[in-house]
C-alpha cells in the first residue's frame, strides 16, 4: 500500500519582487521536511497570473498549501480553487472578494505611500498596435516602501531587480474567490508602508482567516522568515489527514 504523498507548498511573489523574496523561507521549511515550488508569476493581468500559477499547482502530485505575498495574494484567491489546494496563507496580501478588484480593495483606505512613488511605463503587447504599462517603484523610494527592516545592501538590489506588475492588473475583478471554500491564514505586517495594514486586516477578517500580525516591513519574508514558516507550517499541520 503506497503511502500518502506529503503536501507541497507552492510560494506566489508579488508585484515589484520575484521568487527570490522567498530565500530566506525556502530553506525554514526545507528544514522541517516539506517540498517547495517557488515559480515566477507574469506579472501581466490578474486573471492570466492566476490561470498560469493554477496550471503549476495542477502539476504538483499530491496536496498543496497555496501561498501569496502582496500581489500573490490576490493571484491565490483565484488560483486557489484547483482540487488540490488544501489551504491558502496570505504574506501582507491582499484577499480578494468576489467580483473586486485590486483598486476597489485598496481605495477602502487612506494610500501607504505607494501610489506617490510609482512609475508608468509603456510595453509593446505581442500581436497588437496598442501598448500595455508597466508600473514600478521608483528606485530610490523602494528601499524605505518595501524594505525598511531588511538589510540595506539588499534593499539596494531588490530596488534596481523589480519585476513590474502590469497596470491592467489593478482593474480586473476577481471571477472567484478561493478563501469561501478553502481554509485560510493572513499575516499583517504592521509596520508596511506599501499596502496599508488595514487593507490586509480588513482582507483576512472578512474571509475569517486565522490570523498573526508581525512588526515588519513589507518584504516579512526577509525581514521575518522565521515568522513566516511558522505560520506556513501551521496550515500544513492543520490540514493534514
Amino acid at each position: 500500500m503506497s503511502r500518502p504523498v506529503g503536501p507541497t507548498v507552492v510560494l506566489v511573489h508579488g508585484a515589484f519582487a520575484d521568487a527570490s523574496s522567498y530565500a530566506r523561507v525556502i530553506p525554514e521549511l526545507t528544514a522541517a521536511g516539506l517540498k517547495v515550488v517557488d515559480p515566477a508569476v507574469p506579472n501581466r493581468s490578474l486573471v492570466d497570473d492566476a490561470a498560469y500559477i493554477a496550471s503549476v499547482v495542477r502539476a504538483v502530485d499530491g496536496p498543496v498549501i497555496l501561498v501569496g505575498h502582496s500581489y500573490g495574494g490576490a493571484v491565490i484567491t483565484l488560483a486557489g480553487t484547483q482540487d488540490n489546494v488544501r489551504a491558502l496563507v496570505y504574506l501582507a496580501g491582499y484577499a480578494l472578494e468576489e467580483g473586486e478588484s485590486l483598486g476597489e480593495l485598496q481605495g477602502r483606505f487612506p494610500d501607504s505611500g505607494l501610489a506617490d512613488a510609482l512609475v508608468y511605463t509603456p510595453f509593446p503587447v505581442a500581436g497588437s498596435d496598442e501598448t500595455g504599462t508597466d508600473v514600478s517603484v521608483e528606485v530610490a523610494k523602494f528601499p524605505a516602501l518595501f524594505a525598511a527592516d531588511v538589510d540595506p545592501e539588499l534593499a539596494a538590489v531588490l530596488a534596481v531587480s523589480q519585476r513590474p506588475l502590469a497596470a491592467r492588473a489593478f482593474a480586473e475583478a476577481a471571477p472567484v474567490a478561493a478563501w469561501k471554500n478553502r481554509p485560510s491564514w493572513g499575516l499583517v505586517a504592521t509596520s508596511d508602508r506599501t499596502i496599508n495594514p488595514d487593507v490586509e486586516r480588513y482582507g483576512y477578517e472578512r474571509a475569517g482567516m486565522t490570523t498573526v500580525e508581525v512588526d515588519s516591513s513589507h518584504l516579512v519574508m526577509l525581514s521575518q522568515p522565521k515568522a513566516v514558516a511558522e505560520l506556513i507550517q501551521d496550515a500544513v499541520r492543520s490540514t493534514a489527514h
